[in-house]
């Protein structure tokens, strides 16, 4: 038969093994969330790095700076929390240009090529061809991030290009609109456009980065296509002249 004594220790062994027990299974259980915040903050690590990796990388932007982030839109002169908060995004801009209308809807309509000229644009097929436009297969992003979407773009020459998607992986909702109108009545070889860009995120995180480079990436995308058209045409009548800029 036991003794007291010996029951004690007994018992001391048994609680000690029970804390013990429980203890790993608490440090078990702590490692675990640990490396699921670790996996989720690697993985908004790779999210972020890829917006400024293809920023660095990409061609034409020498003057990179600091300004690059600053909000200098004429309506809206600095961030705030609900920016951050807002899934939507929204860019117009109205420039004068020194080319014709048909000559930028050349450009702007030839969906089939814009992965040898758009940034961030990786692949862009043309199919479903109508007598108002067509469908359009493109992939765009950058590492690691690469959306892939069907468009469907409409045409009116020489003053429309519409392209409109509402089945992106990224976004519930994508819209880019180029109108094209007379210029100056003196200068023939001059329009007015009208750049428009808005979006929906389904994320809030993709929304949030969006938002720091969102200007920027804009402003690069349009100039592709001037480039571009000065490529195909040849050198501007006139200098460029921003008329309005807004972006939400």
């Amino acid at each position: 038969m036991l003794k007291g004594s010996t029951l004690k220790i007994l018992d001391v062994r048994i609680l000690r093994s029970l804390i013990e027990t429980r203890s790993a299974g608490k440090r078990k259980l702590h490692n675990r969330r640990r490396a699921t915040r670790l996996k989720h903050w690697l993985k908004i690590d790779r999210v972020v790095w890829g917006f400024f990796g293809c920023l660095f990388r990409c061609r034409g932007h020498q003057h990179f700076t600091t300004h690059t982030f600053a909000i200098n839109s004429p309506s809206r002169s600095y961030m705030t929390f609900n920016d951050l908060r807002n899934k939507n995004r929204l860019y117009t801009k109205k420039e004068l240009v020194g080319y014709s209308m048909q000559d930028m809807y050349d450009v702007v309509s030839d969906v089939s090529n814009y992965h040898r000229f758009v940034p961030y644009v990786k692949r862009s097929d043309v199919h479903s061809q109508g007598v108002n436009g067509f469908k359009a297969d493109l992939i765009v992003g950058f590492p690691p991030l690469n959306e892939a979407y069907t468009s469907l773009v409409t045409l009116k020459s020489p003053r429309l290009v519409r392209s409109e998607c509402h089945d992106g992986r990224l976004f519930n909702y994508l819209l880019n609109e180029w109108r094209f109108s007379p210029g100056l009545k003196d200068i023939p070889d001059s329009c007015v456009l009208d750049f428009k860009v808005a979006f929906e995120f389904k994320s809030l995180l993709h929304s949030s980065l969006a938002h720091l480079f969102f200007d920027f990436i804009c402003d690069q995308m349009e100039s592709a296509f001037i480039q571009e058209v000065g490529r195909r045409s040849g050198p501007p009548s006139i200098r460029s002249h921003v008329l309005t800029s807004r972006r939400s």
